[in-house]
């Protein structure tokens, strides 16, 4: 076994791709498909485009409560037109129209063939019978035209999107009723240490409650992925390996947590170094600097250290670019920036990623702060909770002070 404490060490970036290219080999998205009522594909990932069914929308329509009219009657104002019929939302009726007659007509209901514009009721007397139009409007004004939105056979959703709660609207606004999805990836979680126990147990000297695995498993499931677990392997390498091996079985993907440093008890770097190859590496990071990788008969293994910060945050770097590969998952979008609120110190020469709460300034400004008062310490898991984004700290800078700008990871 090669000396745990001489590893390689690398940028996120170096060990990302690590995990894209070498540990994913030959594990590329998903190939397995199914269609799912719209109603169902809520957090799912589209493995086909979906097309629009028709123009949206079908019909030219009216934008306002008003009167349908041939602009050409506006010529001279105010104007006096006959009213000759009325078109609610959702009725098929087209009444005619010739010169100097309109038709009343609300939001959403289908304009008259005769017409070209609509005047809202705000600008008229409102009649009846007939209607006196006192402001001038430009020829097709407060008209939705056929196709505006979307024409028939253009793409509504692209392969890749996830269907978030602002996707299923539009997708049923072209006539989806149902899609085509990938398949859930089965990811197995666990979490390494016979200090653990499970949370509502009773602790006793040296032992702590289990967190890194539920929240792993809960991220997981929030990303649309089928979990297996969590569970909590012991430090000794027969059970380790026991449950690892029940766990691998029929998954996509292991993540484990814990045991990957330098230590004498870290099973999960010794049990994957002696049995499966496993790499281990040095990460220009903070939190998160131990990472490893392995595949156990064949299943990729994700291994990242025990602290709990570092735990979530190595999720966010190393972990969802793993899923979104694995879902064919359109890439999250780069950071945005965000003003320090306070300033705290960063460790030269690593990435600093820091748990921070987004506000506003009196300017508008977006404001970060970190949720605790020592930054990113890897062991302060109540940072989590009331977390929005992760403050990014280049590795060439050691101290962050209030109002500088920095860059900001959404989670």
């Amino acid at each position: 076994m090669s000396d745990p404490t001489q590893r390689v060490l690398l940028t996120v970036e170096e060990y990302l791709d690590e995990l894209l290219t070498t540990l994913l080999a030959g594990a590329a998205a998903l190939d397995d498909v199914e269609d799912v009522p719209l109603a169902q594909a809520l957090g799912r990932v589209l493995a086909l485009p979906v097309h629009a069914a028709g123009d949206v929308p079908a019909f030219a329509n009216s934008a306002m409560d008003g009167y349908a009219v041939l602009h050409d009657d506006l010529a001279s104002l105010p104007a006096t037109l006959r009213v000759v019929g009325a078109v609610p939302a959702g009725s098929s009726e087209d009444p005619a129209m010739g010169l100097g007659e309109c038709v009343r007509i609300m939001t959403g209901a289908p304009l008259p063939s005769g017409a070209d514009t609509v005047v809202p009721v705000e600008v008229t007397d409102g009649g009846t019978s007939t209607v006196t139009i006192t402001e001038a409007r430009t020829p097709g004004q407060h008209v939705r035209g056929a196709g505006e939105d979307v024409r028939r056979g253009a793409v509504v959703a692209d392969a890749g999107v996830t269907v978030t709660g602002r996707v299923p609207g539009s997708l049923a606004a072209a006539g989806a009723a149902t899609v085509t999805v990938r398949r859930r990836p089965v990811v197995a979680v666990a979490a390494t240490g016979d200090e653990l126990v499970s949370p509502g147990g009773s602790l006793v000297r040296g032992q702590i409650f289990e967190s890194n695995g539920t929240h792993l498993a809960a991220t997981l499931t929030e990303l649309g992925v089928q979990v297996r677990g969590p569970v909590v392997l012991p430090d000794d390498t027969t059970g380790f390996t026991s449950g690892l091996d029940e766990l691998a079985d029929g998954a996509d993907l292991v993540l484990l947590t814990g045991g990957v440093s330098v230590g004498d008890f870290d099973v999960s770097r010794i049990v994957l170094e002696e049995s499966a190859d496993g790499v281990f590496r040095h990460v220009r990071v903070q939190p998160g600097k131990p990472q490893g990788w392995a595949r156990w008969h064949g299943v990729p293994v994700i291994a990242f250290p025990g602290n709990p910060v570092s735990t979530a945050i190595s999720f966010e770097v190393f972990g969802r670019p793993v899923i979104d590969r694995l879902l064919g998952r359109a890439p999250v979008t780069g950071p945005t920036v965000a003003v320090a609120g306070t300033g705290w110190r960063s460790p030269a020469g690593r990435r600093q990623l820091v748990p921070v709460r987004l506000s506003s300034d009196e300017t508008g400004r977006l404001v970060a702060t970190p949720t605790h008062r020592r930054g990113s310490a890897s062991h302060m898991v109540t940072s989590l909770a009331g977390a929005h984004a992760l403050a990014v700290v280049a590795e060439e800078i050691d101290s962050v002070e209030p109002g500088d700008i920095v860059q900001i990871r959404s989670l």
